[in-house]
């Protein structure tokens, strides 16, 4: 198993909508309004999203307190995750930056 796994936009997307909890249609939004609207989750693809990051182990369900509406979770491994995907995307800017400006040299 990859443990860092390089993330789709939208995957990257849902777990930093998680990193506080939220319903399904709490992601769909959150991951929008993050993404400059680049990023909108239709609900067949959240939940077939949603179902295998729960396989994963990087994200978990709450526990269900009147309420019709499933939330989910963050969890240490999915913020490991989350954190290595930042770690990468940083090193790709720092690269694109440094290569760029050697060429307007």
């Amino acid at each position: 198993m990859n443990d860092n796994p390089v993330l789709t936009e939208s995957t990257y997307y849902i777990l930093l909508s998680l990193y506080t909890p939220q319903h399904g249609y709490g992601i769909m939004q959150r991951a929008e309004a993050l993404s400059g609207g680049r990023v909108r989750l239709a609900a067949g693809t959240l939940y077939g999203a949603l179902t295998s990051l729960c396989d994963k182990g990087w994200i978990e369900p709450l526990p269900v307190v009147d309420s019709r509406k499933k939330e989910y979770k963050l969890t240490a491994k999915g913020l490991a995750v989350l954190k290595n995907e930042l770690n990468r995307l940083r090193q790709l800017v720092a690269n694109g930056e440094t290569v760029l400006k050697e060429e307007a040299i």
